[in-house]
């Protein structure tokens, strides 16, 4: 059976009149005739008696009625279901993103996201650096923001800005006052840090130890806020990607340009395959795109 066929023998049913039924569909009466034939044939018997005055319903075209209103009413609402997906007007996406993304710039970009397509559902998984590459590479997620992958990665990557890690102080700390501090200084005082395997931990001990430097780790943890409440009380202090600028003043500490030596990685947007990404994903990647910028210093 086909779509065509069965609208062809849905509208005699009702009508029982093929002349009705070619008004309704548009169709000659020979070709209807060919239609109702074809259908016939292809299920093995008649559906229709007609003789010139009338049109009945055999016992078998009266059990096809139910079964064809139900089929032509699922594959209407499938083509409508996928017309409002392809123009957005329903749908889903999921995204990973890396902490220091999720909580401070990927709100702003939902926001944009929802005011354009508020029809569109977005799960946002917040998951380390790692876990981020992880869900994209096994597709449980159709985009990522994380910081570069390996350049031997297969995943797509699609660099937003670089990011620079800022110093993180008290802000009653002596190094407060200034605009820039280097290592060596800032190492001076109690240093706190994420746990491994986290990428902000590995990115710093792999630029230090290039330097001869080894990294004295005085307190651990695994959320970017604790390390920011951390500092804040004055436990210590600590390096974060620029990300979290923002974060960071909220809770109370105070963030300074970080040299000697400069730790910077691109940050970006993953996927497996960027040429077949569903229609809502291909948006919010448009929106990340249009809305990131990269982050600064107030000071600088």
């Amino acid at each position: 059976m086909t779509v065509k066929q069965l609208r062809a023998f849905l509208a005699v049913a009702q009508t029982l009149s093929f002349t009705q039924a070619c008004e309704r569909l548009h169709l000659s009466q020979p070709a209807l005739s060919l239609t109702i034939k074809s259908l016939e044939e292809s299920l093995g018997g008649r559906l229709l008696t007609r003789s010139t005055r009338s049109v009945r319903l055999t016992p078998e075209g009266e059990s096809l009625v139910p079964l064809a209103k139900r089929l032509l009413a699922d594959w209407d609402n499938t083509e409508e279901l996928l017309r409002q997906r392809f123009t957005l007007r329903l749908g889903r996406v999921a995204v990973a993103a890396m902490p220091s993304f999720a909580g401070n710039q990927l709100p702003t970009v939902l926001g944009a996201f929802r005011a354009r397509y508020p029809q569109i559902n977005v799960t946002v998984h917040d998951v380390i650096n790692e876990q981020v590459i992880e869900m994209v590479r096994q597709g449980r997620v159709e985009l990522g923001i994380a910081f570069a992958p390996e350049a031997t990665d297969t995943l797509h990557f699609t660099p937003l800005f670089e990011d620079r890690f800022v110093a993180v102080v008290p802000a009653d700390s002596p190094l407060a006052g200034r605009q820039r501090v280097n290592w060596p200084t800032l190492l001076s005082e109690d240093f706190i840090t994420l746990q491994r395997p986290s990428m902000v931990r590995l990115m710093i001990e792999e630029q230090l130890r290039a330097q001869g430097i080894e990294l004295p780790v005085a307190f651990e943890s695994y959320q970017l806020a604790t390390v920011g409440r951390m500092v804040a009380a004055g436990l210590g202090v600590s390096a974060v990607p620029s990300l979290c600028i923002d974060q960071m003043h909220e809770l109370g500490a105070r963030c300074l340009t970080l040299e000697a030596p400069t730790i910077q990685r691109a940050v970006g947007v993953l996927s497996a395959n960027a040429e077949a990404l569903s229609v809502a994903a291909q948006a919010l990647r448009e929106v990340i795109q249009e809305t990131i910028t990269a982050p600064v210093l107030s000071a600088d």
